[in-house]
């Protein structure tokens, strides 16, 4: 029994032992389910700060230009997946917290929760010990790239100008639809200074997490032209650390700079100093992407340059004003420069600079601790004088903007190999010639007078009529203006900065005899006889002086081309042999003077190609010019010239004349100028014999004249097709234009304008048979003076190609229409009515009843002093309010008390169909208008309202709109206005601008 007991007792035993062993883990894990959470708890805590401070360390060396450990970024991962699986446990923790006092069954969840929890502890510990083991090699050691390497120079510190410049590049790297900017301007701006503080700017940014820090900021200074995309590259690829073979290919190259800036979350590429476009994807930069994360900076001469790179926004560096330039100044030329002895001088030195900081800085350093007055004095004379006073500013500012004139030879227009053939001789090209040109000029120039000049030189290359040069002299000022050698200067006109001026001069005295020019312009002087100057001299520039005479014996000058004498106001005489001394003369500017008459020597000038008389005031007689058979351009705008001078019909390559004061001109004359292209003689009433001589011209693009009613009446008009500009008087006007001094900036387009065709009518009541049918067709705008029978004038045809009707001081009897008018619009494209003076009218639907006109397309109403009118439109029957209506002004209307009128009805509100999309109401003088009606305005962008003081309330679609931009009026107006809402007031606020005048 006792041996049966023993194996029984065993193996139980056995079996309690295996029991336990397999319950005892599970026992223990239900027991400890608390202390496993917490452990887990703390560690994850432990780890998540540990992770940080790794995390910490590697951005901290990312700023220093050092790239992770891969391992490291994998611990970083992991680290990341086991807090996310513990974010998930969590829920299981909490589910199992809940059945701690039920049932058995479920105690296996907290056994199997407390499992889990003890296994992810395990790896917890072993995810730091791995940490731990990184030490300090958290990055890779060898690959030393900073984010941002600092670029020395000079601070922008204290420059308001120029901080305001770096704000607005910071903001634009902000800009997500921003990725290529193009920062501009004149050679010795501070284009690089500007960009060198913004990258040291961005080196104070480089461990922020803001939009301004890069990756990596990679500046390149890009090689003058012809660009090498090697050398390029190589600058790139060195500061990525990428080790580049001399034998790869520049696309190898490319490939491997554009997979290196993909790694980069973003980056910012600077390239200084672009002369000609640099294709990115040569190089290998990346594509922008949107948003623009990555950027690229140029900095160029040229504007244009800018836009062949397809730059998102340019932004032009402009020179300094005065007080900043004088800070500057003293800033590099020391207290000296205030010294009381000194400082005038020195003032005048810095205005000389004209606000140019690399002339400020060099000429200011020069200057240092130079305590002599003479010094400065000396330095003073030679800048005026056009000279470098030293080799420093030759060599650091001259040369510097002479590499923007050397640039031009590569920036000039395509010529063909034909035409490039006939300028070989000429250095630099036609571009280079226009530019040293420009420095004859001592301010402001003439584009239109500056063109003829370069024209008559010939400059502008062989063209096959004036327009055509003149195009192309356009092309060649933008060329220059995108340069930053020409700037553009008030009306309309261009001139150089002064330290441009000087070194274009500079440039023309170094080229030798061939472009050897004299320039005394601009120096105030009364006499020119004690000036020296050479045989070989090219050209002679007295501009703007006090000249009161020129002397009787001159220098002969064989080889001079150009003379340009205007403005120079006392001058009254030229001796009678003075122009024997040029007898290669091209072009002769007089203008300005105040010359009675030339002597006959002029018709020596076998080589004249432009005579300019402009505002030559009493000149009232020309001798005999027909020896200058090869003129081509005779321009006495405002003389008192009242007949051509003899010898004009043997001008055969005349091609532009302009006359404001001839009176007639000889029946013969025009049909000898086979090359004309241009007739500018607005004052010149033409006989129907001479004006048939027009026809004979085939040249002829351009005409300006004054005809009587003989010229209209049965003539064939198809010749006038040839024109593509010109504009008519028929008849007298109003206002005699051309009997008094009209200023050349005011007067009539004397050159090439966008201005239409058009015809002016005065007493239009005695064209009723439909004589004017065959010249109209070719007008787009017509006027209509003092005019009575204005349905007969134009009830005969409908004229497609009228866009604008003018009808002034008309004293029309608005009767309706005579019955069968009206069956077709006489004007059936018109876009433009003006209306002024028109006494009987009260309403423009009466112009519409009278003439037939349906204003299907009209698209602009101007009314002027029509005492009478009461209303716009009377709306209803067959008339409704031109629905294409955009603006509508009116002026001077003092019984005008609504604007639209429902027909028979003291309704005032139209139907929405009926409204037009009216976009500018500009209303000036109407004391009875007390209302704009409560038709909505809801498409307005501009309302004026000046002196209408009935009108104490805004319609409503006003006061709500979100269209509307600008409100004009008079403060005391605006600040008694009635509101529906004063939210409606404070929303339109800032759209206010008060008119004071």
């Amino acid at each position: 029994m006792e041996i049966i007991f023993n194996v029984v007792a065993g193996f139980v035993v056995e079996v309690g032992k295996k029991v336990c062993k397999c319950i005892y883990p599970k026992i223990e894990n239900t027991v400890r389910f608390t202390s496993n959470v917490e452990s887990v708890t703390e560690e994850m805590e432990n780890l998540r700060k540990f992770r940080d401070d790794i995390k910490g360390k590697v951005e901290g060396a990312e700023g220093e230009g050092y790239k992770p450990k891969p391992e490291v970024l994998q611990w970083v991962e992991d680290v990341q997946k086991l807090e996310t699986d513990w974010e998930s446990m969590k829920e299981d923790i909490a589910a199992a917290k809940m059945v701690a006092y039920k049932c058995c069954p479920n105690c296996s969840l907290r056994s199997e929760v407390s499992t889990q929890a003890r296994i992810m502890r395990d790896q917890l510990c072993d995810l730091k010990k791995m940490g731990e083991n990184f030490g300090s090699s958290l990055v890779v050691e060898n690959y030393q790239v900073k984010k941002v390497e600092y670029i020395p120079g000079p601070s922008i510190e204290g420059q308001s100008a120029a901080t305001r410049n770096l704000n607005k590049i910071l903001q634009l790297l902000e800009d997500d639809k921003v990725c290529i900017i193009g920062v501009w301007g004149m050679g010795g701006v501070g284009k690089t200074t500007l960009v060198k503080n913004l990258n040291n700017e961005l080196l104070k940014t480089a461990t922020s997490s803001s939009n301004l820090s890069f990756s990596v900021v990679v500046w390149v200074t890009v090689p003058k032209p012809p660009t090498d995309i090697r050398k390029v590259q190589a600058q790139i690829a060195n500061r990525l650390n990428l080790k580049v073979d001399s034998e790869e290919s520049v696309e190898r190259i490319a490939s491997r700079i554009h997979q290196r800036l993909k790694e980069e979350k973003s980056f910012l590429l600077i390239l200084d100093d672009v002369w000609q476009a640099i294709n990115l994807d040569h190089v290998g930069v990346p594509q922008p992407e949107d948003p623009a994360r990555s950027k690229v900076i140029l900095t160029s001469r040229f504007v244009d340059v800018c836009r062949q790179m397809k730059t998102d926004t340019e932004m032009k560096v402009l020179t300094f004003d005065e007080d900043e330039s004088w800070q500057m100044f003293v800033k590099n030329a020391g207290d000296i420069a205030n010294l009381e002895h000194i400082q005038p001088v020195a003032k005048e030195i810095a205005k000389e600079c004209d606000g140019l900081p690399l002339a400020i800085t060099v000429i200011g350093a020069s200057m240092r601790g130079k305590k002599r007055v003479e010094l400065w004095k000396d330095a003073l004379e030679s800048l005026r004088m056009c000279e470098p006073h030293n080799t420093n500013v030759k060599d650091n500012v001259y040369k510097v903007i002479k590499w923007s004139f050397d640039s031009l030879e590569s920036q000039d227009i395509e010529l063909s190999s034909e035409q490039r053939s006939k300028h070989v001789n000429k250095r630099g090209g036609d571009i280079q010639s226009c530019f040293l040109y420009c420095s004859l000029y001592p301010v402001a120039i003439s584009p239109d007078d500056v063109i003829d000049c370069w024209w008559a030189e010939g400059f502008l290359g062989e063209r096959n009529t004036y327009e055509e040069a003149y195009n192309r002299g356009i092309t060649m000022i933008e060329i220059l203006k995108d340069a930053c050698l020409l700037e553009a200067h008030e009306w309309d006109s261009v001139k150089m900065h002064d330290v441009v001026r000087d070194v274009a001069i500079w440039i023309d005295n170094s080229l030798g005899d061939k472009h050897n020019s004299l320039i005394q312009a601009g120096l105030g002087l009364s006499e020119i006889s004690h000036i020296k100057m050479s045989a070989s001299v090219k050209r002679m520039s007295f501009v703007s002086n006090k000249i009161e005479r020129l002397p009787d014996s001159f220098m002969e000058c064989p080889e001079t081309t150009t003379l340009l004498l205007q403005d120079n106001c006392c001058l009254v005489e030229i001796p009678d042999t003075f122009f024997l001394a040029f007898p290669a003369l091209r072009v002769l500017n007089l203008s300005g003077t105040d010359i009675r008459a030339l002597p006959s020597s002029i018709n020596s000038l076998y080589q004249l190609r432009a005579l300019i008389l402009i505002d030559c005031y009493w000149l009232t007689e020309l001798p005999p010019i027909g020896n200058l058979c090869n003129l081509q351009l005779l321009d006495c705008h405002n003389t008192r010239l009242h007949h051509l001078p003899p010898g004009t019909d043997k001008l055969t390559d005349l091609r532009r004349l302009t006359a404001n004061h001839l009176k007639s001109i000889d029946l013969g004359i025009l049909l000898k100028l086979a090359s004309m292209e241009m007739i500018n003689v607005p004052g010149t009433r033409l006989e129907s014999a001479s004006f048939d001589e027009l026809s004979s011209l085939q040249k002829l693009t351009s005409l300006y004249i004054k005809l009587d009613s003989s010229s209209v009446s049965n003539r064939d008009h198809t010749w006038m097709s040839r024109l593509k500009r010109f504009q008519i008087v028929v008849g007298e006007p109003l206002i005699q234009s051309y009997s008094y001094y009209v200023p050349r900036k005011l007067a009539m387009p004397t050159v090439f304008t966008n201005s239409p065709p058009e015809i002016t009518i005065s007493e239009c009541e005695i064209f009723s048979k439909g004589e004017l049918s065959g010249m109209l067709q070719f007008a787009s705008n017509l006027r209509l003076e003092n005019c009575k029978g204005l349905r007969k004038l134009i009830a005969y045809d409908s004229f497609n190609g009228i866009k604008e009707l003018t009808v002034r001081y008309c004293s029309c009897d608005f009767k309706p229409a005579e019955e069968g008018s009206g069956r077709f619009d006489p004007l059936p494209n018109l876009e433009s009515l003006r209306l002024n003076l028109i006494f009987n009218l009260e309403s423009v639907s009466d112009i519409s009843h009278l003439v037939g006109l349906r204003f299907s397309k009209l698209r602009r109403l101007d009314i002027s002093g029509c005492p009478r009118l009461r209303c716009l439109f009377n709306v209803g029957g067959a008339f409704s309010v031109p629905n294409h209506l955009e603006h509508i002004g009116i002026d001077d209307c003092d019984e005008l008390v609504e604007l639209y009128v429902q027909c028979g009805s003291s309704q005032t509100t139209l139907a929405n169909s009926e409204i037009p999309r009216v976009r500018k109401l500009l209303l000036e003088d109407c004391p009875s208008l007390g209302t704009l009606g409560e038709n909505t305005w809801e498409h307005l962008q501009e309302l004026k309202l000046k002196d209408c003081n009935q009108i104490r309330k805004l319609p409503l679609s006003i006061q709500t709109s979100k269209n509307i931009k600008v409100i004009e009026g008079r403060s005391e107006w605006w600040n008694q206005l009635e509101w529906d809402s004063d939210n409606f007031k404070s929303n339109l606020e800032h759209c206010f601008q008060p008119i004071y005048y």
